[in-house]
């Protein structure tokens, strides 16, 4: 039977609420996108927080059922964030939430990740002239983190240090939730002067405007 659900939301600004939002009502009905291993493979896929070919490896050596309680533990840690995030949205976060954190910290704890020097994609060997002018020579080689994944349930990881990364560089009186009647949406307001309302202008803004023409239709009827 064809997937009925609309495709993921990754509207939040911010990769660690992409993760909250992959449960979210964003159409009246409540979805859950990682509702059991599959669903959690294509996920990550889609948000691009793992590689094709580290899935193919992983599941050349996973037992029956292993992927699927991953996605609980995903789903686990999701509803755990889901509910400081709430708890803290709107406001600076301040030292003392550290002792709420060990959660994600007893996850972070579990990486693996290493550095390599690999090549550059698309780095040139010589300078180059352009417009009379010389451009650097880019260096062939780069430094690049990596990680090892050993398991399935180190697909969490990437997600974990997306959550981390929210909440120790950006700023949380900037999380906000989307203003929709229904919606479940949460994200991280990075617009100009942080005016931002809606999880999207065409789906909760546009109702919103929708809605206030109604109304002033109504009222210069009466």
């Amino acid at each position: 039977m064809a997937d009925q659900r609309p495709a993921p939301l990754f509207v939040a600004d911010s990769p660690g609420l992409d993760f909250l939002n992959s449960k979210a009502i964003p159409l009246d009905v409540e979805v859950e996108w990682i509702g059991s291993g599959e669903d959690f493979i294509a996920w990550l896929l889609e948000a691009r927080f793992v590689p094709p070919e580290v899935v193919a490896e992983l599941r050349k050596t996973a037992v029956p059922g292993e992927f699927d309680a991953v996605a609980a533990q995903a789903r686990k840690l999701r509803e755990w964030f889901r509910q400081f995030v709430k708890a803290h949205k709107g406001k600076s976060l301040k030292p003392k939430a550290l002792q709420e954190l060990e959660p994600l910290n007893r996850v972070l704890a579990r990486d693996e990740e290493f550095g390599q020097v690999v090549s550059r994609d698309g780095g040139r060997k010589r300078p180059e002239e352009r417009n009379g002018h010389v451009v650097p020579l880019v260096h062939g080689l780069v430094w690049k983190r990596q990680r090892r994944w050993r398991s399935p349930d180190t697909l969490l990881l990437p997600i974990a240090k997306a959550m981390a990364q929210l909440v120790c560089e950006e700023e949380f009186q900037h999380v906000k939730a989307c203003e929709g009647p229904q919606c479940t949406i949460i994200f991280l307001d990075r617009t100009r002067g942080h005016h931002r309302r809606w999880c999207s202008m065409a789906v909760c803004g546009n109702r919103a405007k929708q809605a206030a023409h109604r109304e002033r239709v109504l009222r210069a009827r009466r």
